[in-house]
């Protein structure tokens, strides 16, 4: 039998009209999507560039394997990377924004999103280590000079630690990469290396303090998973090449293999078994020519043995750079960690240009490159998108964006909601990429993965202008569906 997710669980919302100047009454605006019947079936979930369907649920027969039709595709014993999941950061922006909701609120808001049973089932979130352009004010956990002073800071036990506990409660088995914005400032340096510096933007990690930041990462880890938040990854920092941000720090590639070469030590004499992401950062590398291909330059060195994989944001390049890095090190995972939508990108009006180039260039670019996973920005910030730190971006949307009465009803859905619930619908934690043969239409991009339980996960984009048809077919039965044009659709079925 199918695992179940209840349709009545998403909002079919067909609203036009920005937030900002819709009514807020705290009501939605059309009925919800039918429940799902515990049926025997396979599962589709659709939503079209235009939102005539909103994540549309519908169930299909099963046929025969044997199928003659010409539309058919099959399954290959090929088998790619494992997929770890699909998610959103969970900031204290965010969480500023889901406390204001009532309990009730709060509830139905996470359980859509992480219910493996009652929602979409997501299962990879990114968390900032400390504080960060996001955050209720500019921190770290060790901000009084000496390892020893190391302790979660308040911030984060009043914002961040309740929203965890509630999303574990709905679903244990998510998994956090957790990324620092900054190390404490005692232990910076000037960029070109002389003298101490004493601010939250820009500096250098001073070598001096390798081994006290490892601790601080060792300490980190160790104190969340005493929580029961589960720790899959840390990167060493975000966008180490960005001096501007409010909170940052520089980290050429040099000084990451340093420090990696201090960390990975660390953590194997303290019995951490959290993998390390390098870069998190741009396809461009910032345009820096000396740090081009910045994880691969650590792969090849000693300390390359360490690291589990890199992090990528498409905030500038092309997701084709992820070509060069998986063909050189196709032993090293890639993960998606960031991307933001806002007002130089988002039109709540063309909701299907960015959810088409979401779609292609993020997910399917990242999974057909043996991406492991994808975590997009903000969960959820207001209609005037904050909270957000005086220098920070003041115009990044959230993938929820509330009204100011704080309520479900007044939850407005983005692009990048609809992206984590498609995907993690159909593709479950430890899914594997497999491949498939046979047909294929002009415009439509597919992408199959086996789930843990033996089920098939489908993903399709039809970028094209006509509805196309497919047949997939396993060993024992098979499955007939068709794709309008212009849309997504997540298929979830069983082959016995």
């Amino acid at each position: 039998m199918l695992p179940l997710v209840a349709g009545a669980m998403f909002w079919s919302c067909g609203c036009s009209m920005p937030e900002e100047n819709k009514k807020d009454d705290g009501k939605p605006s059309e009925e919800q999507t039918p429940p799902v019947e515990d049926k025997d079936l396979a599962k589709t979930w659709t939503t079209s560039f235009d939102k005539s369907y909103d994540l549309k649920t519908a169930s299909l027969e099963y046929g025969k394997a044997a199928s003659m039709s010409p539309k058919i595709v099959r399954f290959t014993d090929e088998t790619y990377q494992t997929v770890d999941g699909f998610g959103l950061a969970v900031t204290q922006a965010s969480c500023y924004n889901l406390l204001k909701m009532s309990a009730d609120d709060r509830t139905k808001v996470l359980k859509e999103l992480f219910s493996p049973t009652e929602g979409a089932g997501s299962s990879l979130i990114r968390v900032c280590i400390g504080g960060s352009d996001f955050s209720m004010d500019e921190f770290t956990c060790c901000d009084t000079k000496g390892i020893e002073n190391f302790a979660i800071h308040q911030l984060d036990k009043d914002y961040l630690f309740p929203v965890l506990d509630e999303i574990y409660a709905i679903n244990p088995d998510v998994q956090i990469i957790g990324s620092p914005w900054s190390c404490p400032r005692w232990m910076k340096m000037n960029v070109d290396g002389t003298g101490a510096y004493n601010s939250w933007t820009s500096g250098r990690l001073n070598p001096l303090y390798y081994d006290d930041y490892a601790t601080y990462f060792v300490k980190w880890i160790q104190a969340m998973e005493a929580r029961g938040y589960k720790i899959k990854a840390v990167t060493l920092q975000n966008e180490p090449l960005n001096h501007g941000n409010s909170m940052s720090l520089y980290m050429p590639w040099q000084d990451q293999r340093d420090f990696l070469a201090v960390i990975g030590p660390a953590f194997e004499k303290a019995g951490i078994t959290t993998e390390i992401i390098l870069f998190d950062h741009n396809y461009n590398y910032d345009g820096q020519g000396d740090q081009y291909r910045y994880p691969v330059q650590i792969y090849g060195t000693p300390a390359g043995k360490y690291a589990a994989g890199s992090g990528w944001h498409n905030y500038g390049g092309s997701v084709s750079e992820l070509d060069a890095i998986y063909s050189a090190y196709p032993d090293k995972g890639i993960w998606f960690t960031e991307a933001s939508i806002g007002t130089w990108n988002y039109d709540y009006n063309k909701f299907g240009g960015q959810f088409d180039e979401d779609m292609r260039e993020i997910f399917f670019g990242t999974l057909k490159r043996g991406g492991k996973g994808v975590t997009l920005w903000n969960m959820m910030l207001d209609v005037d998108r904050k909270p957000y730190r005086p220098g920070g971006c003041s115009t990044c949307y959230g993938a929820l964006n509330i009204g100011k009465s704080y309520t479900y009803g007044s939850v407005e859905k983005y692009s990048h909601w609809y992206d984590v619930v498609h995907c993690s619908l159909v593709v479950k934690p430890g899914a594997v990429r497999i491949g498939t043969s046979g047909y294929t239409a002009k415009g439509v991009t597919y992408l199959a993965f086996r789930n843990p339980d033996g089920s098939y996960g489908v993903l399709l984009l039809n970028e094209g202008s006509s509805e196309e048809q497919f047949v997939f077919a396993g060993s024992a039965r098979s499955v007939t569906l068709s794709v309008p044009a212009k849309s997504v659709v997540s298929l979830l079925w069983t082959d016995k």
